[in-house]
């Protein structure tokens, strides 16, 4: 979509050793799976629950749902608001309300890239599209990573090794090739994820005629994609774009994860800059 904002070429994009920002937080054992986690029993049954239900149907099921946009009327501030009172259940490092890490993370960014005021607003709304455990979905269907269906599971998928075995689309053999319902090189726009934030926030943005650039519209839909844009499967499905995009996403990766920490923002000093992007490229009550 044209937004009027200049694309960047990812040979830009600055790739130093950890900051003293990323030291300050870091903490051995980020996106810490394995049962010495100390929300392990959490982490397991969230990811076990979604690897059960994520099939074709379920997904086209919750496209269905959601995407009538008639669920409420917010802008992203009051949206932002409402996820004070939401812990996502997947995330095995913090155990502390969703805002605050969207200010971790735009803040994270902005120090690195401060001549990106998009980039900025994109730590702040990736995670927006949690609204839906608010209005009372399921975890499950709302956080964590996310994953193709109507094609094999990848190894790389955490907990693929014993999470998947009541999966509907695994016996299916439409679905549990490799390309399954894809042809190669189809392009992740012509893929349907498992449905979750990801997905949902993107969804909402193009409802709504964000001017955001195709950059920042990358980062939200597929930012949870770890099979992908970490685990390095999925490949096979990809075009130009995807393969040009994907640095992009992993840029923002390392502000999304290392900025968590329990050093919490001032966020009342932070509102006013980040009211102003909003205003920028998001403005008014979206439908969501």
């Amino acid at each position: 979509m044209s937004s009027g904002v200049a694309i960047i070429d990812p040979s830009e994009i600055h790739r130093p050793e950890a900051t003293q920002w990323q030291n300050d937080c870091e903490e051995e054992g980020f996106r810490n799976f394995s049962s010495k986690g100390n929300l392990f029993d959490r982490v397991y049954k969230t990811y076990t629950d979604m690897h059960t239900n994520q099939c074709v149907d379920f997904v086209l099921g919750k496209h269905k749902k959601w995407l009538k946009f008639d669920h409420g009327n917010k802008t992203i501030m009051e949206a932002l608001e409402d996820l004070n009172g939401l812990v996502d259940e997947s995330d095995p490092d913090v155990d502390f309300p969703n805002s605050f890490h969207a200010y971790q993370t735009a803040e994270g960014i902005r120090k690195k890239h401060p001549d990106k005021d998009w980039f900025h607003l994109v730590g702040l709304i990736h995670d927006l599209g949690k609204m839906m455990a608010i209005w009372g979905e399921d975890q499950y269907c709302v956080v964590g990573d996310t994953f193709p269906v109507g094609c094999e599971f990848a190894k790389s998928i955490v907990y693929s090794d014993s999470t998947f075995v009541k999966n509907p689309d695994l016996d299916d053999s439409r679905y549990n090739t490799k390309y399954g319902m894809y042809k190669p090189g189809c392009g992740l726009n012509n893929v349907l994820m498992s449905w979750g934030h990801d997905e949902y926030m993107y969804q909402v943005l193009m409802h709504n005629n964000t001017t955001l650039p195709e950059e920042a519209l990358y980062c939200v839909r597929f930012h949870s994609f770890y099979p992908w844009h970490t685990g390095r499967d999925y490949h096979h499905l990809c075009n130009e774009t995807d393969t040009k995009m994907v640095e992009w996403i992993r840029e923002f990766n390392q502000y999304d994860l290392y900025t968590k920490c329990p050093d919490l923002p001032d966020v009342e000093k932070l509102k006013p800059y980040y009211q102003s992007l909003v205003d920028k490229y998001i403005p008014g009550v979206l439908e969501w």
